[in-house]
Parts: C-alpha cells; structure tokens; sequence
C-alpha cells in the first residue's frame, strides 16, 4: 500500500464506499508526484471523468478519476477529485506523458479545463462540434456534422519549434492517412519533412467515432456486449470477456469452472488471430506478400470455428454476463486441433522466411526503439511494452480464471523496436497454443452460467413450459441485470495489452457510466514522438508493429 502517500496526506483524504482516495483538487498534483516517486506507482492506467448530474448527495458535479498501478503492476490505486464550477484543475501531464491524450479527451467529452495541458484540443470529436457528448444532459441523438478538416498546424509549430524548425523553413508537409492501406484504419499522421526523414509528427483520430460510451448508457449491460465485439474487432471475443469479467467482478460472481476454461481457450484463440493480423498485415507493408498468405489462411480457418461455434465471423458475442450464450459443440475439440496444427504450420513457414532474412534484419532491427521507461510513462502494455523488456502481462500479475496454475512464459524482447514487437507476437501465438491445449486437457464438464436466476436466463425448457421461467426470461431481457451500487475498474489481458472497464453502477439494469481503457489508445499517443527522426518507410512499419486498431481508438 502507498506508505509515503498515506503519511504526507495523512490529514488531506478520505477514502469513499468504493474504496478510491478523494482529494481536493490543489493536491493532485503532488499526491501523484508521492505516489509515482516515493510509493513508486509509476504507471498511469487511465484517467476519466463523471458527470454526477443526476445523482445524490454529491459535493460537486464532475469528478476525475485517477487509476495507477505499482511498479511491479500487482497493486492497483484509485484517486478522485472533485471540479468545482470553474471546471478546471492541474494537468499531469508533467508526471505523466500518457496523460496527454487522456485529458484531452476529459476536455472534449466532458469540458473540463486542464491548466498547463501543452495542447488542450478535441480529440474524437470534430474541431467544429458544439457542447461536450459525455455530459449527462448532452441529447444522445444530436449528431453535429463537420464541415471541414482541421490542418493540425497549430500542433506541428509547436513541435518544429522544440526541433528549431519554422512553419516557413524548406520542410516539406505530408498527410499520412487517414485513407491509405499503410494507415491500417481511419488514422490521420501529419509530418513534417526534411529530405525523407520526419522531423515532426501529429496524429489525428476521431474518423470512426461511434459513441460506444454514451451509447452503453443507454441499454442494459448484456445488450452492450454486441458493441464491445466493435471496440477490437481483430479479437472480439476478448472485448466481450473483459467488459464481462468487470460486471462480474461488481457482481461477486465466481463463473462455473467450466466457463472459465472455455474463456481461457476462446480468448487466446482470439489473441492468436489477432496477432496473425498483425503480423501479415506488416509483413505486407515491407513486401513479403508469401508471408500474409501463411499467416492469413489459419487465421480464417479460426474465422470457421467461430462462425460454428458462436454464429458469426468476426463479431462474436458470446460472452454473457454470468457465464456465455452457449456450450461448445460436438466436435469442437477436432476442429480446434485442425486450427492449431495450421497455425503452428503456418508460424513455421513464415519464420523460415524471415529468421534469418538480411533485409527483414535491416527494415526492423533498430527502427521504432521504445525505451523501457518510455514505455512505462507513455501507458503502453501488452506486447508493445514486453517488447521493451517490461515483464508486465496481467494473466501473472493479476491472474483470473486459473492463469497462475497453466504453465506458460511471458516473451520479452530487449530493444523496444519494431523486430521485438514482432517476435514477441510470434512467441505469444506459439505460448496461447500451448494454454489452450492444457486447458482442454482440464476442461471439465458442468454448468457454463452461474446459477442464478437474477443474472443468467433460464433454459428454453422452463421459458416455453411455466410462467415462472417466462417471467424470469421476460424481466431479464427488459429490465437488464441489476448491478449493485458500485464504481468499479477491472481488466484483462487484452491482444494489445490492458483492456479494462470502469463502471459506475448505480443499481439499476443500466450502467449509469462505463469507461473502456484501450490499449491501442495509448500506444497511438506514443507514436509520433517513436517515429521523429525516422523515415517515411519506417514510419510505416512501426505503425504496423504496434497493431493500432481504430476501432478500439475512437470507441
């Protein structure tokens, strides 16, 4: 626990009935700045605000909350300060780099003031947009329409400025996306160019926002798994297993051992094609069309499985609050076996081409390099931070669903550059095998709901054949699960890194707020400041080998 915090403050906190530190918000500052250099919490999970408009007993408004972890990333802290009416606080961004974007998109969704933000600016939504869509009194049916596009000069002069460059100096200006095959997604790069090298580079986001927090306000919480399939569409089912698992943490549930091993096996079958994605899409990018083709081809053998399995291709939603929509079938194991010999067949072949390849060596090694501290400071997780040789993976750090008892290694690569990111997927796709061969060893038979009647539908049998189980069906689908009084964070080990949800529960069917921390979010914020000093080619290849997916950027 934070010693140093808890004695410096000792008299400045309380600490509210879900268990985050509330502070005022002159101390938030230096409160972070103990925890992260005393108490070494010295990453920044994520940041996010509430709108308490319509709830009780509140000293203000608005509250900003604050998740950060230790630095062996086992203990997790939430800190909560109230804005009072002049909607504006300190920036951290001082302490934090990954606070950067984070309160940028405070600032957009909810019109909170961060002094000292060196680029306070919308984020996801259009420069044009009037009001702030997060608010609990922003209709949620007032589209707002973008007449035109922002040229991101006032971000550029700054960054030419710290290079000691001007806007007038010989420097050539070149948009990278947001519609080009190389941008994999609706992202927009800005750079700026001397020669061929980037001198200075922005990002834009925000092409593909759809609203997935405000519209989650409005349904009840099975009806938000379709749109968590949306969020990383490359592995859907671990989207529908993360936000899952965190109502289920406010629930208390303990799953059936049964639904638990079949999470383990269809979520790292999902971590496994969404690094076959990852990797043929950037072998593509550097020309290797052979290798797309052995790595693409088992991956839609998987797409086969899922489509029998769940009902759909790419967007499964399978999970259910309380355990999932169905069992496996007869013959799933057979048609899993076939899947993984093709995926190891397929690895095999694509590493024989590049092992060894000079030119592979010459377009990766040395291109990208993240620091191990840079890493940490700007909230990158998940393979684009192991790459870096931070051994942070939360199926060990955190474990759920029996992770601490499969035998399994974390790979780390040592340079942080764009050949670590790649072999570190490789070793994850050859480590998810060996999971999921264990647990169907384990798997053993029973229930795949949770027992109760309040949080999993009853059987098709009793809904046709009394009223009892009619209702029941009938009161669940119309009025949701009834999730207690909570305010919550949970997360898993995402594709990309940590994928969690915050969740203010105020006891209804309906989740008064729900906050996505996406991996890929993050890593996006980090990938100017990678690519500046580099050329246009290797930009190109470090976007790939951090798997941006846009879906999970614009939420």
């Amino acid at each position: 626990m934070p010693k140093f915090f808890k004695e410096t403050l000792a008299d400045s906190y309380t600490i509210d009935a879900y268990g985050a530190f509330i502070l005022d918000k002159a101390l938030i500052v230096q409160a972070l700045h103990i925890l992260k250099e005393k108490d070494h919490y010295t990453f920044l999970v994520d940041m996010t605000a509430i709108d308490y408009l319509h709830v009780k007993n509140q000293p203000e408004r608005f509250a900003i909350v604050y998740l950060l972890r230790d630095q062996n990333f086992k203990n997790l802290i939430t800190l909560k300060t109230y804005i009072d009416s002049s909607l504006a606080t300190q920036s951290i961004t001082s302490l934090f780099k990954s606070a950067n974007w984070a309160e940028r998109e405070i600032w957009d969704q909810y019109g909170i003031h961060f002094k000292n933000h060196p680029n306070l600016k919308r984020i996801l939504n259009h420069k044009e947009f009037k009001g702030h869509p997060l608010r609990k009194d922003y209709p949620i049916t007032q589209g707002q329409l973008c007449h035109q596009s922002d040229d991101l000069m006032d971000e550029m002069t700054p960054c030419l400025k710290t290079k000691g460059f001007t806007p007038q100096d010989e420097l050539m200006f070149l948009n990278l996306g947001p519609a080009h095959p190389a941008s994999h997604g609706t992202i927009r790069t800005f750079v700026a160019l001397d020669g061929e090298n980037i001198t200075c580079a922005v990002s834009e986001i925000g092409y593909l926002h759809r609203g997935f927090e405000k519209s989650c306000e409005n349904h009840t919480y099975n009806q938000i798994i379709p749109y968590t399939d949306r969020l990383n569409y490359c592995s859907a089912i671990l989207n529908n297993i993360a936000y899952a698992h965190a109502v289920e943490g406010i629930l208390g549930v303990d799953l059936p051992e049964r639904a638990k091993f079949i999470r383990v096996i269809v979520g790292e079958l999902s971590r496994i094609i969404d690094h076959l994605v990852c990797l043929a899409a950037i072998l593509v990018d550097m020309g290797a069309l052979t290798n797309y083709w052995y790595l693409y081809n088992p991956r839609e053998k998987v797409y086969d499985l899922l489509s029998k399995l769940t009902g759909a291709r790419l967007t499964n939603s399978y999970m259910r609050i309380g355990g999932m929509s169905h069992d496996l079938y007869d013959g799933f194991e057979n048609d899993l076996n076939v899947c993984l010999k093709e995926i190891e067949q397929g690895v095999t072949e694509a590493l024989k081409l590049i092992e060894h390849n000079r030119i592979f060596h010459d377009r990766t090694q040395n291109v990208g390099i993240i620091t191990k501290e840079d890493a940490i400071n700007r909230g990158l997780t998940g393979p684009n931070l192991r790459a870096s040789g931070v051994a942070y993976d939360l199926r060990v750090t955190a474990p759920y669903y029996h992770y601490e008892t499969f035998d399994f290694d974390i790979a780390l690569g040592s340079v942080g550059d764009v050949y670590d990111r790649m072999m570190v997927r490789f070793e994850e796709i050859k480590q998810s095998t060996r999971i999921i061969n264990q647990a169907m060893q384990r798997l053993p038979k029973g229930a795949i709901c949770v027992p109760d009647h309040a949080i999993s539908l009853p059987p098709k049998k009793e809904v046709y054949n009394n009223i009892e189980g009619l209702m029941n069906q009938f009161k669940l689908i119309y009025e949701g699960v009834k999730v207690p009084a909570s305010e919550y964070y949970r997360a898993i080990e995402g594709a990309n890194g940590e994928l969690g949800f915050f969740i203010v529960s105020d006891g209804s069917g309906t989740p008064y707020k729900i906050k996505v921390r996406p991996p890929c979010f993050y890593a996006m914020a980090a990938y100017p400041r990678i690519i500046e000093g580099s050329m246009i080619a290797d930009a190109v290849l470090t976007l790939g080998s951090l798997n941006i997916i846009a879906g999970e950027l614009d939420r």
